[in-house]
């Protein structure tokens, strides 16, 4: 484990108790411009998420009709009703996104595959760091609104479905993820710049609750409109 991921532990409640943990829960809340675009405003706000740390799997409900819930998993991803049974169901989810591009719609199971495996991806760090065959490294540090922040490159495996295989987490002085660079390889690579404040220490894990993402010019500075998606949590909990 690299000098700086141990720093992101530490900073994070440490790497045991991460450890410790099998999965977070949460109030889901979503806005910006993207739902819209791709054809479900105002889709999967204020819904329940739940996140497993052990594996690739979340959970979220209500998914349109109150009696349904999201079930995402690296390869697949079904729409159940309370009583397990599918109703809807895609295997090999992120095929289906084979020549898309920021504006193209999406059905709702692709809208699922794309919430299930960004919010997997946001909570399930720092611990998915350490998933076998996920590589990182740090580089060179970077410097915005005067603050200086260290970076860390990260290579996902195949085995991973995350938003894109490569990305950037840029951690501030007290070991805390502020931001991370990725392109959005199922919306035809879209440079992405995404804030992370409101770290909460839950249960001896820090997590955060605001996310605010915004394309991402050529130099990696953010393009402040329009604001493309933001994530708010609220009622976190660990166990």
């Amino acid at each position: 484990m690299s000098d700086l991921l141990s720093t992101v532990f530490d900073a994070y409640g440490g790497r045991s108790r991460w450890e410790e943990a099998n999965r977070i829960s949460a109030r889901q809340f979503f806005g910006g411009a993207l739902w819209g675009m791709k054809g479900h405003p105002g889709a999967l706000n204020d819904v329940d998420v739940t996140v497993d740390l052990r594996h690739e799997h979340v959970t979220q409900k209500p998914f349109f009709d109150p009696d349904h819930q999201v079930s995402f998993t690296a390869d697949h991803v079904a729409v159940e009703d309370s009583a397990g049974n599918v109703i809807e169901e895609l295997a090999d989810p992120r095929a289906s996104f084979e020549g898309h591009d920021l504006m193209t719609p999406w059905d709702r199971l692709q809208l699922a595959y794309f919430s299930g495996s960004a919010m997997w991806t946001y909570l399930a760090e720092p611990l998915s760091l350490t998933y076998p065959g996920v590589r990182t490294e740090e580089i060179d540090p970077w410097t915005e609104d005067g603050e200086k922040f260290r970076r860390l490159h990260i290579v996902f495996p195949d085995t991973i479905a995350t938003l894109s295989t490569e990305q950037t987490v840029y951690v501030d002085a007290q070991g805390l993820i502020r931001r991370r660079d990725y392109s959005v390889e199922i919306a035809g690579n879209t440079p992405a710049a995404h804030y992370i404040s409101g770290h909460q220490e839950v249960s001896g894990l820090i997590v955060p609750t605001t996310r605010m993402i915004y394309s991402r010019d050529e130099n990696g500075r953010k393009i402040p409109e329009p604001l493309v998606v933001s994530v708010q949590l609220e009622n976190v909990t660990v166990s």
